[in-house]
């Protein structure tokens, strides 16, 4: 079986700044860091981030976190289960997530138009909250007539087709709570 190659993030957009680290870190106050926690935009990866000295973060901030050169991020200390975060980036999550599947709706129609069965019984788009049987065959359909464009598109040539941006959304709060068996869009821990 051949092994997907993971992507590496190349921005993330932060859901919580801590500037003196956390608060249950019972080392010196001299000898925390700084600790940013955030999304990245391209596999949903959550991630802790180390800011550079004397920078401060602001939710929703996006940041730069990919190879070469960082302006605002020393490193990545690494990577976070959803219930690690902080009850500000918690309560931040859905929205970001949202924000970044509508900012990249051409990535996510891409997904209607491309998706794949996953065995002879199952199909990716069966994976989307509110896409049975029914929506997968009629999905399959459209799509060979003509790609679609955008979720309006879809929404529109797919009858009773639940709202495409809200059930990736759905779809990727699932996968990032850990309760999915097979991940379409986020990389979770």
């Amino acid at each position: 079986m051949e092994e997907k190659k993971r992507i590496r993030e190349e921005k993330a957009i932060i859901l919580d700044f801590l500037p003196h680290g956390y608060p249950f870190d019972s080392r010196p106050m001299h000898k925390k860091s700084a600790i940013a926690q955030a999304i990245g935009t391209e596999r949903f990866t959550i991630l802790e981030l180390v800011p550079r000295k004397d920078i401060f973060l602001q939710p929703l901030e996006e940041a730069y976190i990919g190879e070469g050169k960082r302006d605002k991020i020393h490193h990545i200390a690494g990577r976070l289960a959803i219930d690690k975060l902080t009850v500000t980036a918690r309560n931040e999550l859905e929205f970001v997530v949202r924000d970044i599947v509508h900012k990249n709706e051409k990535r996510f129609v891409s997904f209607f138009n491309n998706a794949q069965p996953l065995t002879t019984r199952m199909h990716q788009i069966e994976l989307i909250p509110g896409c049975g049987k029914k929506h997968m065959w009629e999905i399959l359909e459209q799509r060979q007539t003509k790609p679609f464009e955008s979720f309006a598109d879809i929404k529109k040539r797919v009858k009773l087709m639940p709202d495409p941006e809200k059930a990736i959304v759905k779809r990727v709060m699932a996968e990032l709570s850990g309760s999915e068996k097979h991940n379409l869009f986020a990389d979770n821990v």
